[in-house]
């Protein structure tokens, strides 16, 4: 009678803890957030209220943010809801539906991230056909005179800190991957442009953008690089770095190279974040000025981007301080619950680029804070997932 006692006893204790641990899981903010988006768009492809599948940037952020989400989680789900964008556009042969290489647009590289792990998982060729595609894309890519990509085919001699992202961690990983070494150099080129021509020491920011040619309106005439300081931007090429030394071997000659401008955008991130509630405008130096806000997507990114670096030993653990902050303030000013239990990320400056044709945007402080700000953008819904992730991991080592 006291073993059976005993037994029993052990299961129920057994079934306690799992119950308190999924509870403990379901509490936590990357899992809030990311079964909100699910709950939002049931099937990836229908982010940003879209009609039907397309292959586009901000889908592919969310995508590998669920596949990131997988990986913390081991919840198939969230492995599930990547694939099944994966293969709303992919066909038998390998093609990428909506896909056109001759745009040379880098953005359309970016979904092309996921693609990586899922061959890994499947073995199934069309994967591999498609990532090979993007590949071939980033061969042709135009570019500066010193060997930079070009950001589109219609915005020509012009590097973009975004493109760094979109582009430079999906290279990294395909090097690695299939054995090609010599596109490190290349990599670690496009990252020594941005810094080399966007960074600006006085305020430890990067220039969202650089024109070789100062031929745009928005083009500094002596230096090229865009007028101001965009968080999200920044942002881009935070996160950037930080995965693309996931990938770096690490007897790599530019590993500590990548590493200082890590220490160096820390410290400059951390100078303009917000005292009274710990995240970032959307013109990160100016927030004293009339019009500026407090942004979701740029401030959710440069958490992500401190967790991340601290997390893997590029900063000290002193920023630490400064991204809780950040992450306490991502929840008190950005996320709303709503009527039905899921939540949303306010505050998401909708898009933001420099030049075009239609309506010429000339990277001043009005053009920016002119932009629509909107709700459960991707652009900040992955980011926050991310830094959410990021968050949790900080918290359980310090625990332990």
């Amino acid at each position: 009678m006291k073993y059976f006692v005993l037994t029993i006893f052990a299961v129920l204790l057994f079934i306690g803890c799992n119950r308190d641990k999924k509870q403990e899981q379901h509490n936590r903010w990357s899992v809030k957030i990311a079964k909100s988006e699910m709950t939002r768009f049931p099937e990836a492809w229908m982010i940003e209220k879209a009609k039907s599948p397309r292959w586009g940037y901000t889908h592919g952020c969310v995508a590998k943010a669920m596949l990131d989400m997988f990986d913390y989680t081991q919840d198939s789900a969230y492995y599930n809801y990547a694939k099944g964008y994966a293969d709303s556009l992919i066909t038998q042969d390998g093609q990428i539906k909506t896909y056109r290489m001759d745009k040379y647009n880098i953005d359309n590289v970016n979904p092309g991230k996921i693609l990586f792990r899922l061959y890994k998982a499947t073995g199934d060729v069309r994967y591999k056909t498609a990532i090979d595609t993007l590949a071939v894309q980033m061969e042709k890519q135009p570019r500066t005179s010193e060997g930079g990509f070009w950001h589109k085919q219609i915005y020509p001699h012009q590097m973009w800190l975004d493109g760094l992202y979109m582009a430079s961690p999906f290279l990294a990983e395909y090097a690695r991957d299939f054995n090609h070494p010599e596109i490190y150099d290349d990599i670690m080129n496009q990252i020594r442009l941005m810094d080399k021509n966007s960074y600006d020491p006085e305020t430890g920011l990067f220039y969202h953008g650089w024109d070789e040619s100062r031929e745009q309106r928005w083009a500094d005439k002596t230096t090229g690089h865009s007028p101001n300081f965009w968080s999200r931007s920044i942002g881009w090429y935070g996160m950037a770095l930080v995965d693309v030394l996931d990938f770096l071997p690490q007897n790599h000659a530019s590993r500590p190279y990548v590493i200082a401008i890590i220490e160096k955008m820390a410290e400059g991130i951390v100078r303009w974040q917000d005292d009274k509630t710990g995240v970032w405008y959307l013109v990160t130096n100016m927030g004293d000025r009339e019009g500026n806000y407090l942004e979701s997507s740029g401030s959710a990114m440069f958490v992500t981007f401190l967790y991340s670096a601290i997390n893997k030993g590029y900063i000290s653990a002193d920023y630490k301080v400064a991204a809780d902050k950040g992450f306490s303030g991502l929840v008190k000013e950005f996320v709303k619950k709503e009527d039905n239990g899921t939540y949303s990320i306010t505050n998401c400056c909708a898009v933001a680029g420099l030049g075009g044709e239609k309506t010429y945007r000339d990277g001043s402080f009005e053009y920016y804070i002119g932009e629509p700000v909107i709700l459960n953008d991707p652009k900040s819904v992955a980011p926050f997932i991310w830094a959410a992730i990021e968050h949790e991991k900080s918290e359980n080592k310090t625990k332990k």
